[in-house]
């Protein structure tokens, strides 16, 4: 029953949660105000206890410094299915292949919440601080965040990033071996969606329909009308709009209907 797809939707999810922080700065000024130094804070993806465990590491003889500060961290914590954004699953809808002339069809996707932890560790009070109030104002308590979910489909989706809570941690206490470091931890949920395969199908370019009575006895069919595509234009540049046009016509061009009538 099922088949063999991947659209990368999750994979692109996490890297636009990841692109909101990825140009966080930390500025240092003198007494005048004047810029001295300016420093870009380091994102990477990853879990928590790697990049502590890093931090913590006193090192050996080959390896004379540990993990450099401030530094931001995040990765996934969790997936949840949304049925409050549930739409109709059997809604589908279609794209033109502009190389081929085909049509691409693909059924609604299935919303999902997808969390995230992003952390802060920072050697000062004023370097977290510093990124801190970078993050928060953008967050009220949500950021929109615009993702090209499936680049065949032209599909963008406007996925709402929620800040659900901000956790402080100051490992102050403790021996003078140990490096002191602040910890900020903010939980993300992101409104994302999952979507199944892009199908191709083929063009309509003929429709029939048959007209009759239906008494209490009987059916009747008595009428036959056909469709096929009218060009509106000189499609093949002979001079003339013809039958040679109508067979030319693209589903993303301005065309109308040739009617035929037939009696049964």
């Amino acid at each position: 029953m099922l088949e063999y797809f991947y659209n990368g939707t999750i994979r692109r999810t996490v890297i636009a949660f990841g692109t909101i922080f990825n140009n966080i700065e930390l500025r240092d000024l003198d007494e005048n105000g004047a810029e001295v130094v300016r420093e870009k804070v380091p994102l990477a993806y990853g879990p928590r206890d790697k990049f502590l465990a890093r931090l913590e590491d006193l090192g050996d003889i080959d390896k004379q410094v540990q993990i450099t500060l401030p530094r931001i961290y995040f990765e996934m914590t969790s997936y949840q299915y949304d049925p409050q954004r549930k739409t109709s699953p059997i809604t589908v809808y279609k794209n033109v292949d502009d190389a081929t002339g085909g049509v691409r069809k693909q059924y609604m996707p299935v919303p999902y919440n997808i969390g995230f932890e992003l952390g802060i560790i920072a050697k000062s009070q004023d370097d977290g601080l510093g990124i801190l109030e970078q993050i928060l104002p953008y967050f009220q308590p949500a950021f929109n965040l615009p993702i090209k979910m499936i680049p065949d489909m032209d599909e963008i989706k406007d996925c709402p990033v929620v800040l659900n809570s901000v956790d402080y941690t100051d490992t102050y206490d403790g021996s003078f071996l140990n490096r002191r470091y602040l910890e900020y931890r903010l939980q993300f949920t992101v409104k994302t969606y999952l979507y199944g395969p892009v199908t191709n199908i083929g063009v309509i370019k003929k429709s029939i329909m048959e007209i009759g009575n239906i008494g209490e006895t009987s059916r009747r069919k008595d009428t036959r009308l056909t469709y096929t595509p009218k060009a509106l234009e000189d499609k093949n540049a002979d001079g003339e709009i013809n039958a040679l046009d109508d067979v030319l016509v693209q589903p993303d061009d301005n065309f109308g209907f040739n009617e035929g009538f037939e009696m049964l």
